[in-house]
């Protein structure tokens, strides 16, 4: 009897700061990031099939993104079970290129539904060659990231909170605000990080760290300014900065009701904008 179709959720991943440590002599970027990830993101089913491999795209950004074999999600799924013809349909509910790692999201949700229906593990070494964000989203799980991805430290005691996310629906190629980077060799995060008791203490550490990216970012799109600015004037707000390398940017709440507020404030001001709350996932 055939397997029955598998779901797996992928989950925005937010870079709460990205320090750019250095570069390889390959191009690679060095990072040393805390990422967590929300209660909002992009859902993908997967079956088996006895035809050959395919995607359906689905949901409000569905028809930005690319159905053929150059998908990050069947490119997943051959890299990691090449013998298997496998149907995905994708429920698309991440601005694509938007700096929540929606695609590597998309990716680690196949690799999760090959093996619930394959059985067996990945290769680390196959996972990361699917991106430098792929390891970590497959996790899924609050995480201090480092080298170009491939060291992960889970974050245990993690914070319960709420976040926002507001993209102002302008795509941020990476590789435009890396090249616009002035300085790729900055310190990295403290050695050993502290233990945050809720989430103010954790805002009120992350306004100590940066991510470097979002002064290129604002250069190549100077929109992530008015986002910025757009976010810190909400009620409740304990820290507002750009994810990842842009455009969408993000707030810490501690509390549902006022990131909903705050959600509601931003849609009402900006309905051209894609915004969203969400829990943040806590550690385990």
């Amino acid at each position: 009897m055939r397997a029955p179709p598998v779901t797996e959720f992928a989950p925005a991943k937010i870079n709460l700061c990205l320090h750019v440590t250095g570069q390889r002599a390959d191009g690679y970027h060095l990072l040393d990031s805390v990422v967590a990830f929300a209660g909002v993101g992009d859902r993908l089913e997967a079956s088996l099939t006895l035809g050959e491999a395919s995607l359906a795209l689905g949901g409000p950004f569905g028809p930005e993104l690319p159905a053929g074999g150059d998908n990050l999600v069947l490119r997943a799924a051959r890299a990691v079970a090449p013998d298997l013809a496998l149907a995905f349909t994708l429920e698309k509910n991440l601005p694509p290129a938007s700096g929540i790692g929606g695609g590597s999201a998309d990716a680690a949700a196949a690799v999760r539904a090959v093996l619930r229906l394959r059985g067996g593990a990945a290769d680390p070494g196959v996972v990361q060659a699917l991106g430098a964000d792929v390891p970590v989203c497959l996790a899924s799980r609050p995480a201090r990231m480092r080298g170009i991805g491939e060291r992960l430290d889970l974050l245990e005691r993690f914070p319960p909170g709420w976040i926002v996310l507001a993209n102002p629906r302008v795509e941020v190629p990476t590789p435009a605000v890396f090249r616009a980077l002035s300085r790729k060799e900055n310190p990295p995060l403290p050695d050993a990080l502290p233990h945050w008791p809720d989430m103010a203490a954790l805002a009120g550490w992350l306004a100590l760290q940066r991510n470097d990216l979002e002064p290129p970012a604002l250069a190549v799109a100077p929109v992530i300014g008015e986002v910025l600015m757009m976010l810190r004037a909400q009620a409740g707000q304990l820290l507002s900065r750009m994810s990842g390398s842009g455009a969408t940017c993000f707030a810490l709440f501690a509390e549902e009701a006022a990131a909903r507020a705050a959600a509601a404030a931003l849609t009402v001001a900006r309905p051209g904008w894609w915004v969203a709350p969400a829990p943040l996932y806590p550690g385990n």
